[in-house]
């Protein structure tokens, strides 16, 4: 008997997708089945008359969290005649099919937990088809309940009821558990002994947090530590005890109506639509003056981290506190974060009070991700909770290749799995010199590989000698490929807009910390500043940041005030007799400056970054030394946007030599130090001067090659005061800035990846062209 086989390609495992099917087939009085399988879902049907009203409905009410990538329909013949509707047992083949992310708990299981009448009612791990765990607890694929960190767990008559009806919303939710057959919570002190069990447990956490106490919480993808985000005394010993000195805290607020109270965006509607999402980020937000949340959250800066419950746990407990709560990282200072009870109760002696555990296996980390709402839409700073691992279409012209591993850089590491027309990018892991992280990382490659069974034919690496994720590329025995670190940035933005293979050239703007590059005469060079003429396959440089000295080497990424010796030097020969020259006469400033004449560990850079430490310690808001990175960058912007559209004569030319064109810093310096400003407009004055430099730079170089598309990539650009003052600066062009990937180097692995792939399609074209 002739049938179709409907072939769904995209995010429809863990999603409802199957019940959702078989309620539609209802509706239409069809009969066939449908499966999972490692490809995706089939759903094979006897010939329907109304099969386009199938396929429109199909697409068109799919469940919340799945997405359609692809939809398939040829012909089938069925050996034997179905007489109703069913759901098969999944089917292993291979991959191909994407895993959904975690996702925050949906309107019907939150009330369902709050009506005393349910049997779920204050259970801390309902969930359903529509929310909960699902990357975190995959163990391997196809993802079916035996495959997770729930299979510990039998379910009970009436959870094994709704597990199996496809009516029900719980129809194979393979988390879906309750009190009687599920996790369960305890509050324990160091010694692991539970004090007490689930609602008392969390009676426990409560009391310790308004007591002001550190409270370890484990969560879906991690810990955090937990702290009453309104008292300063307890938000300060938190940050003595973690050796977090001015870091910002992300603060969890106990439900929307608070963020009134703590942001003056808070009128914004999508800015509620992104904090209420399933994927339930931390969103970056102006912190108004008179917020609840004490000084100390983020001090010296003008954005706050906020975001809402996201677990069943994380709600009952804020819906019992009532107070905004401080939620970091459950780690302590250089180490990785906990992952199970006994690294918990372990790493994080010394600095908790109390622990809420429970006995639900973390399979896999995923640290909250971090967003900002940005006149251009959502702008992802770390992706990880809730995005991850959404995978990326690749752009049209990129054929299906064998899979390949792109490693990432070393510092906000991900990487990148890419094959089948797609790219899977890891969840952020941090810096790869901790080696407790570089084990995360390497533990996380492997469970990639298992999950989309597949072993990567060509391993792709920063070019730079000195990185770890250089040096351990080939110990994944494939072919290694070197990409520079900027051309990958400009790339994963081309990536992500979705320019197509042959596409054509663009105009980027590569502005970061540092990165590995190589000049014409092929020299090793050390950039951050930088603009280029690229597509998938070529990056030629053209110019950008003049380079100046390191001095120290790694030490003048940790200490501002070098940097600005370094560029003094460089351009202000007058400098010692300014004013201005007292911020650098606290500092041991004459053996640095014989060793920058020396050029003794001292190397040469032309770092944005760097320059941006420069101005901060020159307008007096960078510490001598930095706890946190970037943090010097941050108060010069917080600083400069006090002093919004303030007019200045402070400028950035061009010079054109005969090796490119490059931004006259000397000139900068001596308009910037000759101006008699306040701090604040001088902070501004820079970012306004250095973005129009840019922008002339991308525009002459535009106007020369007849290029009207502008690519920007690189740390810089997630600073949002340079980010729309190029936005309007480039604004008769092309723009293509980073939204829903990291521009710094959490998206570097996707730039990586893309280029690898470039490159394979084009060797093997240009063999197929030498056979003919």
């Amino acid at each position: 008997m002739s049938g179709l086989r409907i072939r769904v390609c995209g995010k429809v495992q863990g999603v409802g997708f199957r019940p959702f099917v078989w309620q539609l087939a209802a509706r239409f009085q069809l009969c066939g089945d449908v499966c999972n399988d490692s490809a995706g879902v089939e759903i094979r049907l006897l010939q329907p008359v109304n099969i386009d009203l199938f396929i429109e409905q199909l697409q068109r009410d799919c469940p919340p969290l799945a997405r359609i990538d692809a939809l398939h329909v040829t012909p089938f013949e069925w050996a034997a005649l179905p007489h109703d509707f069913t759901i098969v047992p999944s089917r292993h083949s291979l991959m191909a099919t994407q895993i959904a992310p975690d996702a925050a708990t949906c309107p019907d299981c939150l009330r369902e937990m709050a009506t005393p009448r349910d049997r779920r009612f204050g259970y801390a791990f309902i969930n359903c088809t529509h929310c909960g765990p699902r990357y975190t607890l995959i163990h391997a694929m196809p993802y079916d309940r035996a495959a997770t960190s729930m299979a510990t767990f039998p379910l009970c008559p009436h959870c094994q009821q709704a597990y199996q009806n496809p009516a029900d919303r719980r129809f194979h939710a393979q988390p879906v558990a309750c009190v009687h057959c599920g996790p369960r919570l305890s509050a324990t002190l160091q010694d692991g002994q539970p004090l007490a069990w689930d609602q008392a447990a969390i009676e426990r956490a409560v009391a310790a947090l308004r007591a002001g106490q550190i409270v370890a919480i484990k969560g879906l993808g991690g810990f955090h530590l937990a702290c009453d985000a309104t008292q300063q005394p307890a938000v300060l010993r938190l940050r003595q005890r973690k050796r977090r000195p001015s870091k910002p805290l992300a603060v969890m607020l106990p439900e929307i109506s608070w963020l009134a109270r703590c942001s003056d965006d808070s009128a914004q509607p999508a800015l509620r639509q992104l904090l209420t999402s399933p994927a339930a980020p931390i969103v970056l937000v102006e912190q108004r003056a008179d917020s609840p949340l004490c000084a100390a959250i983020a001090p010296e800066l003008d954005e706050v981290g906020l975001m809402l419950p996201f677990t069943p746990l994380h709600h009952l407990l804020m819906q019992a506190c009532q107070t905004p709560l401080v939620m970091t990282s459950g780690n302590a200072s250089g180490c990785a974060p906990a992952l199970t009870n006994h690294d918990a109760l372990s790493q994080l002696n010394g600095i908790a009070d109390l622990w809420l555990l429970h006995n639900r296996d973390i399979v896999q980390r995923a640290d909250d991700s971090l967003v900002r709402l940005t006149p251009q839409g959502t702008e992802v700073l770390r992706r990880a909770r809730g995005y991850v691992p959404d995978a990326l279409r690749l752009p049209v012209g990129f054929a299906p290749q064998p899979p390949l591993l792109a490693l990432g850089g070393d510092l906000k590491n991900s990487f990148c799995l890419a094959g089948d027309g797609q790219a899977i990018l890891s969840p952020h892991f941090g810096s790869l010199t901790r080696r407790d992280i570089a084990d995360q990382q390497q533990q996380a490659i492997e469970h990639f590989q298992r999950l989309y069974h597949c072993s990567p034919l060509t391993v792709v690496r920063d070019a730079h000698p000195g990185y770890v994720s250089h040096a351990s590329a080939p110990r994944h025995g494939a072919e290694v490929v070197d990409v520079l670190h900027h051309h990958a940035h400009i790339a994963a933005c081309l990536a992500e807009h979705q320019w197509p293979l042959d596409g054509g050239e663009v105009i980027g703007l590569a502005l970061d910390g540092l990165g590995y590059g190589v000049t014409e005469d092929k020299h090793a060079a050390l950039w951050g500043g930088e603009c280029f003429v690229a597509d998938y396959l070529h990056c030629r440089h053209l110019g950008g940041l003049p380079a100046v000295a390191l001095p120290g080497g790694d030490r003048a990424a940790r200490e501002p005030w070098r940097n600005l010796l370094a560029q003094w030097q460089a351009f202000v020969p007058d400098w010692q007799t300014r004013p201005e020259a007292q911020v650098l006469f606290s500092h041991p400033w004459q053996p640095l400056s014989k060793a920058i004449d020396a050029a003794i560990n001292a190397p040469l850079a032309s770092s944005c970054g760097r320059l941006f430490d420069a101005v901060a310690a020159a307008v007096g808001c960078a510490p001598a030394a930095l706890s946190w990175e970037g943090e010097a960058a941050c108060r010069l912007e917080a600083l400069a946007r006090q002093a919004w559209g303030v007019s200045h004569p402070v400028t950035f030319p061009l010079q054109h030599t005969a090796s490119g064109v490059w931004l006259d810093s000397a000139t900068f310096w001596q308009q910037w130090l000759n101006w008699q400003a306040a701090p604040a407009a001088r902070a501004f004055a820079f970012h306004d001067a250095l973005a129009q430099g840019f922008a002339a730079l991308a525009r002459f170089h535009a106007d020369q090659t007849g290029i009207r598309t502008i690519a920007l990539g690189g740390g810089v650009l997630h600073n949002r005061l340079m980010r729309q003052l190029l936005h309007h600066s480039l604004s008769p062009f092309h723009i293509l800035m980073p939204l829903a990937f990291p521009a710094g180097d959490g998206g570097l692995a996707l730039g990586q990846a893309v280029i690898a792939c470039a490159r394979r399609q084009r060797h093997a074209s240009d063999n197929t062209e030498g056979l003919l």
